[in-house]
């Protein structure tokens, strides 16, 4: 076969094989969101605003560059978690040319930088939404702006997987997004395998922002008691608070004598909570850990006596990434059955495999068993 002939037939094999997905960035795209709303692109979306900027990292696990295809985010990553957003910069520098469109709630959104920035289509969180409003949606669709809502946020194990479907449809990358799936599902299953047949329910005291609030906010129902419930374990705050987060009296804490206690952590150097996340030290967070149980008086606590006292980012809360927590959290619940689980290979594995912007830094600790 004459040389010219045969580059000639591979061009065509592969423009053939190139086709479909071709094709796919080419076609509309209609997709079902959380809101059970339909809604159609023209394509794939390339500019995109997100209502609560922290869902970049949930972008991260589908996308090389998800900075790149945001045009406008709220202020919850710059304002409320300043070392997240100096990771996400410190990988994407142009994060900081990303114009913020409003406050951290979608109501808070500016309709007037969002037409400014031309989306293709705006990322809400349902969890942003007040009591299910639609009112941002719809107002919205008539400036000709399609949304879809998401959420990691409420109830994070029945949400999640549909949220990630959604952005793989929205850009384009369901077998990027099919590929995150399986592995998801994989991890949850261990777990859920490892808790079969579970007789007994350790209580947990979930210690909310630790320290860095008056003794002892804590979920609810909701939110992280989804993730407690999942993990074995049942949440005292759950079974006084109505709404997903409160207040608990310390007396109360301390007569419901939980067997296992875990305080969340984030950004909150100097401000009197637990370090813990981008450029955290796990000894770092273990004194402050220590620090926080002595000054919040729970010290007597059967589960800081016996050893069973850890904390963990706080930002699990509202990502993908969860799956980590999910693993810690049995762990800590039912060692004999979930102490082999590791969620630092965890983590490892989402870095090496999907996150665009890595995880570093310590994200849990564990309080030393006393001498």
């Amino acid at each position: 076969m004459p040389h010219a002939t045969r580059r000639l037939l591979l061009g065509s094999l592969a423009a053939t094989l190139a086709a479909p997905r071709l094709l796919r960035a080419q076609a509309p795209v209609r997709v079902t969101d959380l809101l059970d709303r339909q809604v159609v692109l023209p394509a794939p979306a390339k500019r995109i605003v997100l209502a609560q900027a922290r869902h970049v990292l949930a972008l991260a696990l589908l996308h090389p560059d998800p900075v790149s295809l945001v045009v406008g985010w709220g202020d919850d990553l710059r304002v409320i978690n300043p070392p997240d957003y100096a990771t996400v910069r410190a990988r994407f520098p142009a994060a900081d040319a990303v114009p913020l469109v409003g406050r951290a709630q979608a109501e808070g959104l500016s309709l007037e930088t969002v037409v400014a920035a031309r989306p293709d289509v705006v990322i809400l969180s349902r969890a942003g939404l007040r009591g299910g409003s639609m009112e941002l949606p719809d107002r919205l669709a008539a400036l000709g702006i399609p949304s879809v809502a998401i959420d990691f946020f409420t109830d994070p194990l029945r949400d999640t997987r549909r949220s990630m479907a959604i952005l793989g449809q929205v850009l384009g990358l369901e077998e990027r997004a099919a590929a995150f799936d399986s592995f998801y599902a994989a991890r949850l299953e261990r777990v859920a395998t490892r808790l079969a047949g579970l007789d007994a329910r350790p209580k947990v005291m979930m210690h909310a922002h630790a320290g860095g609030t008056p003794c002892c906010f804590s979920p609810g129902k909701g939110a992280f008691d989804s993730m407690i419930r999942f993990a074995g374990g049942h949440s005292i705050g759950a079974d006084v608070l109505p709404g997903a987060t409160g207040q608990l009296a310390v007396e109360y804490v301390l007569t419901q004598a939980p067997e296992v206690y875990v305080a969340t952590g984030g950004p909150y150097g100097g401000r009197g909570g637990i370090p813990l996340g981008p450029g955290v030290e796990e000894a770092v967070a273990q004194r402050e850990l220590a620090a926080v149980i002595r000054r919040s008086q729970l010290d007597s606590l059967p589960a800081v006596r016996a050893g069973r006292a850890h904390a963990i980012w706080h930002g699990f809360n509202d990502t993908p990434a969860h799956v980590v927590m999910a693993e810690a959290l049995a762990r800590w619940f039912h060692p004999a059955r979930c102490g082999d689980l590791d969620p630092a290979a965890t983590m490892a594995e989402l870095n090496a495999r999907f996150l665009a912007i890595p995880m570093q830094g310590a994200h849990w600790a564990d309080l030393p068993r006393r001498g």
